[in-house]
């Protein structure tokens, strides 16, 4: 067995789980009075997804000077055997980032009744699972609207893992926001590949973001998970700028990075161990969007220069459009297609 347990926040209690013990060592000894995290297959480095769940236990230890146990997995084979053994070691709530996640918690919670569970990106609908969605569709759409205001080609690209609907749901707001900020921009779309490995492949996201701007792409939005960088490094090769996702990336390539969809993934992981902890977690689906904090586009010291008052102005109006309901952006999952191209 090559799962290992790689971290804890807060060195946490000696003895139990301590780093680098094998997966396996759940099984033995007392139960575990903490919350715990298993990352999806790309691990808590990616600089993306996971390293914002990972970021939201590190936020829950540090209020609470408690700690937490999380764990990286190295094949699909191993989600139902983690969650299994951290369910019989008494953790809970285990929280699991990711789609991929849905059916091995849909299995084992129905196993682990009185355990708790939370998955972000998926519903799974029973009585002691909280899922949490986000509105990815809305934070893209404010992307979408800084890309198309400052591109100087008119041409824009958008690359993503695969074929998904989740994933497809940031591209159809991308595109939305892209074209209510100019009407005659174009965009260009390509995926990675065709599974959940693409997530990984850094290589072929970069390869497709050269060839977005040998094609006129001036900005691309990279929503690919830890692949993503491999086309924030190819556009800051070619001296244009990138968009990053899920955590903010704006650090990566200063200069060239204009913003990044920033997906609160830490404060779902955060609410879901601080409300086990005060008694209050609660089951069923929770819905985050930009009225509630959930997604956002990323301003800080690394892209101020990049983003005039103007393309300021329109941001704030098009924010203020959507948390009022004059501007609701579709959603690409409620009938898998998108009103714009």
């Amino acid at each position: 067995m090559n799962t290992k347990i790689l971290s804890k926040g807060l060195a946490a209690r000696a003895g139990i789980l301590a780093g680098g013990v094998a997966l396996g060592a759940l099984l033995v000894g007392s139960a575990l009075a903490e919350p715990a995290l298993i990352y999806d297959a790309a691990g808590k480095n990616d600089k993306s997804f996971n390293e914002m769940a990972w970021n939201g236990a590190e936020m829950y230890a540090a209020a609470n000077n408690l700690p937490y146990s999380d764990l990286e997995i190295q094949t699909d084979a191993q989600r139902e055997q983690a969650l299994r053994r951290f369910a019989r070691s008494g953790a809970s709530p285990i929280v699991v980032p990711g789609f991929t996640w849905a059916e091995p918690v849909s299995v084992v919670a129905q196993e682990f009744p009185d355990t708790n569970f939370a998955i972000i990106d998926a519903v799974v609908d029973l009585p002691n699972v909280r899922s949490v969605l986000f509105k990815e569709q809305e934070g893209s759409y404010l992307v979408g609207a800084l890309a198309a205001l400052k591109s100087e080609t008119g041409t824009i690209g958008f690359v993503t893992a695969f074929d998904f609907p989740l994933l497809q749901a940031f591209g159809c707001g991308y595109v939305q926001g892209a074209k209510a900020a100019n009407a005659d921009i174009e965009v260009l779309q390509n995926f990675i590949g065709t599974g959940f490995e693409a997530f990984g492949d850094i290589n072929t996201a970069g390869e497709i973001g050269r060839s977005q701007v040998e094609r006129g792409a001036d900005v691309i939005f990279a929503a690919a998970g830890g692949a993503g960088e491999g086309a924030l490094q190819a556009a800051a090769d070619a001296g244009v700028y990138g968009i990053g996702v899920d955590s903010n990336q704006n650090y990566l390539f200063p200069g060239n990075m204009l913003t990044s969809m920033v997906k609160r993934v830490d404060i779902a992981v955060l609410n879901a161990f601080q409300d086990e902890l005060d008694g209050n977690f609660t089951a069923g689906v929770q819905v985050l969007g930009l009225a509630e904090g959930g997604v956002s586009a990323a301003m800080d010291e690394f892209n101020a220069p990049l983003i005039t008052p103007e393309m300021q102005a329109v941001l704030d109006d098009f924010i203020a459009k959507i948390n009022s309901g004059e501007i609701v952006v579709h959603d690409y999952r409620s009938d898998n297609s998108c009103p714009v191209s």
